[in-house]
């Protein structure tokens, strides 16, 4: 194993590319892992046009499956050579704010679990550090591709904890604001879950047909109807949840102004400018609607339950992979992810194989 890897990273406002990077070294109870398979959010292009301030040089990605190529002294549960995927979130399982039931606030500090690219490199390398390795790894099984598994790391984990969030009754009315990789995975955990109406509001009709084949039973377009009017007139009065995954300042208001009075809104977005909330929505602060915020949670027996999704053919998530490239094309990738161009949804990156390290 070379001493060095090539990694896809923030050069500037708007500008990313590839750079040589020492492969990380892991602590006593990290790992290195040897990436076969990433992807690209969202998130990843807000990062870069100034939605989180990070160093020139730092690498992007949060979303990977690999091989362990290194494992710290203390690692008791992987050896190398084992392959494995982990959450986008990566706490370390053992502060205040872990015992506490919020690994997202990992530190006690405000989405102090997600530490890839926000607080060290992250995924989109050759190579890739992972903090508190048994924690956060999972074991991936044989019988699973790394397409199958990738989306698993953060798009079903972000949309199925919007919909856990939720508290949609059994047979329950929901509505999900956005049909992108995380609204589209909301609309599948809402399903799971039980929901007895799920309506799905998108604007580009590529993604509404997607959002049909993820288990949404109607779909609003906000370009042709009155949102607030269709979505209380299907739902008959207001639904019971309503799911904000678009990241828009329109779409959480509208959030609220469809949930019925004693409804939850859960917010799954990423926004990088205030949130007004309107009056008439909220009830003047009396409307007895519940706000829920969330990120992703991160651990290995989160990822171990979603992966059991997945093997057991509940959810198949091989459908948001619109695009193939291999590691080298990110660059491409990246771009078309900013535009979201060629009707991308997501693009499934492959790595080219290398040889395990060792015990550090």
């Amino acid at each position: 194993m070379s001493d060095v890897m090539n990694a896809l990273a923030f050069l500037g406002p708007g500008r990313v590319g590839f750079v040589r990077k020492p492969v990380p070294v892991p602590g006593p109870r990290d790992a290195v892992v040897r990436t076969t398979a990433s992807s690209i959010c969202t998130s990843d292009i807000r990062h870069v046009n100034g939605g989180m301030t990070m160093p020139v040089g730092r690498v992007l990605g949060h979303e990977s499956v690999g091989m362990v190529s290194r494992v710290g002294a203390d690692v008791t549960r992987f050896s190398v050579g084992d392959r494995v995927t982990l959450s986008a979130v990566t706490p370390d399982g053992c502060c205040d704010a872990c015992q506490r039931g919020t690994p997202g606030q990992c530190g006690n500090t405000m989405m102090g679990g997600y530490k890839f690219t926000s607080r060290k490199d992250g995924c989109l390398a050759d190579y890739f550090h992972v903090n508190d390795a048994d924690f956060n790894l999972t074991g991936v099984p044989a019988e699973l591709s790394d397409e199958q598994v990738i989306y698993a790391t953060d798009m079903f984990s972000t949309g199925l904890a919007g919909a856990l969030d939720a508290q949609i009754p059994p047979g329950g009315t929901v509505a999900v604001f956005g049909q992108g990789p995380v609204g589209l995975c909301a609309v599948t955990g809402c399903r799971l879950l039980g929901a007895g109406l799920v309506i799905a509001v998108e604007p580009e009709p590529d993604r509404a047909a997607r959002a049909t084949s993820f288990g949404a039973d109607l779909v609003v377009d906000p370009n042709r109807d009155d949102t607030v009017a269709q979505v209380t007139r299907l739902s008959g009065g207001g639904v019971d949840a309503a799911i904000e995954a678009a990241g828009t300042p329109e779409a959480f208001a509208d959030c609220l102004r469809v949930t019925r009075a004693g409804g939850v809104v859960v917010n799954i977005g990423y926004h990088v400018g205030d949130l007004t909330i309107p009056h008439e929505g909220f009830g003047r602060g009396m409307g007895d609607k519940t706000i829920r915020t969330r990120l992703c949670p991160g651990g290995r027996e989160w990822m171990t339950r979603l992966l059991r999704l997945v093997r057991n053919k509940r959810v198949d998530l091989t459908p948001l992979t619109t695009h193939h490239f291999a590691f080298p094309d990110s660059e491409r990738a990246f771009a078309l992810m900013a535009t979201k161009t060629d009707k991308i949804i997501k693009p499934f990156i492959a790595h080219q194989p290398d040889g395990p390290a060792g015990r550090g």
